[in-house]
């Protein structure tokens, strides 16, 4: 068991120190006590900031209303682990016997230091570790399990769900993996279980978002409390950041997307480990990190790692770098020797994405492009922590070219990835943002979300600028791939783009998946909609619809994420050879029937033939005509009438301006 008082150089030995850990006798250390007969809780040596004491309220206030799958957001290096260690003794058993508590983490190091916080938080307590070679007992007030171990053979049978109170997940962005939802059935935190007094659930996480089009709803209710980390930087518990973008030159347009969401590592890794690519790497840090001490740097893959390096060396530049083939004692020297400033630069490959402290970080180099804004949050916030010394933490984004959906520091910001900034801090950048905002709201607002009503000139300030696409033919605008070129840059799925901000891909049955946004910074909606089989194979009712209920899939806030989450599961329903959009069936002329079904509505002069259109173009106008694209046609027309009236509107009002206005010089007016 663990005792309070080991160091933590003892808790980083190998792991056959954990065999230690396991023991079942009860703790010699002695309890503090506020009152005679009672034992205290967390020790009171530990103080918690305001936000930590509220989001720890938030999560009692939802326990005591019933709720039990709660989800805690909250930014890197705000004290998650703090905050779930000092949960433990507040939460209420269900019943006399369940006084136990789980932790659940997926690395080594996020075990070790949850040993660390539970031992230093309740010293009378007794702790056990479930991992590799160490073999809890199932019995001890607190167990820390690493998931891969907990879920190997048999060891879960000896945690009885109905002796738990409380199940804690640390980096909860995982929890929705197939190993996480064994552990979450066993105690019976699945919708459908049968346990009638089940264990709380408190996931902790950054990023409590999904990549790859799973969804947390299947285990988080209710996200009780958020603290991103602009909100905790401008309460200055964060270190200020700096961002600069960098053009690396590599191209990754190539580059295969892998069954996560983001890119397949060996073909990104040819891309972007190069020569070149490294030169211009190490050059952009010896010109803008001048000063900074400890730079972490997040490569792609072992090969890069030990390229970068060496080229970093060859410049003169003491860099060394560990991976997860490092051995254990080697890292922790390594990183002690980085931490006390022994050297400046420290290359890794996804090793220090989560769970790693190492506040000295003043530079981050993003060396690895992508897809994910998750894990491009993580690497940043590896630098975000305080220390003393630093002022800000400097994070230059190596950015390779942007034709595939790549996430880079701009968009965590709502700006296009291919913005290049140069020095900027998150004040700059959400400055920016609203720039952008304003202007987005003075050209498209008026075209797509105003009424008649709205556009009056009675408007007290109306826009100065309005634009809007002109179509001189509702086949004209079938014809613009605008729409299908940015979604394809994002998806390798033949989506067509029927509106403004809503996107369709059918299968061959009549089925389809959308993405749309109601509005431009509403975020997007995810939705399925199945034909009904029955209405499909005759004529249906008079004014029933051939479909059944929508389905929502998934919510994302970014048009990438809701790609990704679209596409994984249009995979799982539709045939590939019929919505990928690079099958060679795409490139043979239009059929028959396809050139008849788009001339019936285009007039004689202008009709088409099969050497002037594909057999896949025709399938996406066919797409656009039965999903609505003709009522966006005749939409835009409107609004351009309208549109024009306030044109003139405001030009009559600017005039009247101009004449009430008193100015040093020559009368114009």
């Amino acid at each position: 068991m663990l005792r309070s008082s080991q160091s933590l150089r003892t808790l980083l030995r190998p792991a056959s120190r954990w065999k230690y850990v396991s023991g079942l006798r009860p703790l010699t250390t002695r309890a503090t006590t506020t009152e005679p007969g009672r034992v205290s809780g967390p020790n009171s040596s530990i103080r918690l900031r305001e936000y930590q004491e509220e989001c720890i309220q938030s999560v009692l206030t939802y326990l005591a209303k019933g709720h039990r799958r709660l989800g805690i957001s909250l930014a890197t290096g705000s004290g998650k682990t703090v905050i779930f260690t000092q949960l433990i003794d507040r939460i209420t058993p269900p019943n006399p016997d369940a006084t136990q508590t789980l932790i659940l983490v997926h690395r080594r190091e996020l075990v070790e230091q949850a040993a660390r916080h539970c031992a230093n938080a309740y010293p009378s307590k007794s702790i056990e570790v479930e991992m590799g070679n160490t073999h809890a007992s199932g019995l001890a007030d607190i167990t820390i399990a690493s998931i891969w171990s907990i879920i190997s053979g048999d060891r879960m049978e000896k945690f009885d769900p109905k002796r738990f109170k409380l199940v804690l997940v640390d980096e909860a962005h995982h929890i929705v993996a197939s190993s996480f939802m064994r552990t979450l059935e066993h105690f019976g935190l699945l919708k459908d279980s049968i346990i009638e007094t089940p264990p709380a659930l408190v996931g902790v996480s950054a990023t409590l978002s999904r990549f790859d089009g799973l969804r947390l709803s299947d285990a988080i209710d209710h996200i009780v409390y958020h603290k991103d980390y602009i909100d905790m930087i401008g309460e200055k518990w964060l270190s200020n950041v700096i961002f600069t973008t960098v053009q690396s030159k590599a191209d990754i347009s190539q580059v295969k997307k892998a069954p996560t969401g983001d890119f397949q590592t060996g073909d990104l890794s040819k891309a972007v480990n190069t020569a070149e690519t490294n030169e211009i790497t190490v050059r952009a840090w010896m010109s803008r990190a001048t000063g900074r001490k400890s730079t972490l740097i997040f490569c792609v893959d072992l090969a890069h790692v030990s390229d970068l390096t060496a080229t970093f060396r060859k410049h003169g530049i003491d860099a060394r770098f560990i991976t997860g083939d490092t051995p254990k004692q080697i890292r922790g020297e390594s990183l002690d020797a980085f931490r006390n400033g022994e050297y400046p630069v420290l290359l890794n490959c996804g090793v220090f994405t989560e769970g790693t402290d190492i506040p000295n970080i003043d530079c981050i180099v993003l060396a690895r492009p992508t897809r994910s804004r998750n894990l491009l949050v993580q690497m940043i916030g590896r630098g975000m922590r305080l220390h003393l010394g630093k002022e800000n933490c400097h994070v230059i984004d190596m950015v390779a070219s942007l034709a595939i959906g790549i996430v880079t520091t701009p968009t965590l910001f709502g700006l296009d990835p291919a913005e290049v900034v140069e020095g900027v801090d998150v004040d700059e950048m959400q400055a920016q943002k609203q720039r952008k905002e304003l202007e987005t709201l003075r050209q498209d607002r008026e075209v797509e979300h105003s009424s008649p009503k709205q556009l009056t000139p009675q408007i007290p300030q109306p826009p100065r600028t309005v634009t809007f696409t002109d179509y001189d033919s509702v086949y004209d605008l079938i014809d613009d791939t605008t729409g299908e070129k940015h979604i394809r840059g994002i998806s390798p799925l033949s989506w067509v783009m029927v509106r403004q901000n809503r996107y369709v891909l059918s299968n061959q049955s009549g089925d389809y998946v959308t993405i749309e946004s109601s509005d431009f910074n509403a975020g997007y909606s995810v939705v399925y909609m199945q034909k009904i089989p029955e209405l499909g194979l005759g004529p249906r009712s008079k004014g029933k619809s051939p479909y059944m209920r929508p389905r929502e899939i998934a919510t994302a806030a970014t048009l990438s994420d809701a790609v990704h989450a679209a596409d994984t599961f249009a995979l799982r329903r539709f045939p590939w050879n019929f919505v990928h959009n690079g099958q060679s069936w795409r490139r043979a002329p239009a059929t028959t029937g396809q050139l008849a079904f788009l001339n019936k509505l285009r007039p004689m002069k202008d009709q088409l033939t099969a050497d002037k259109v594909t057999k896949g173009k025709a399938a996406d106008m066919i797409s656009k005509i039965k999903f609505g694209a003709k009522g966006w046609f005749d939409k835009l027309e409107a609004s351009k009438k309208r549109n024009e009236r306030v044109v003139e509107k405001v030009r009559q009002v600017d005039d009247l301006r101009q004449r009430e206005q008193v100015r040093v010089g020559p009368v114009t007016q």
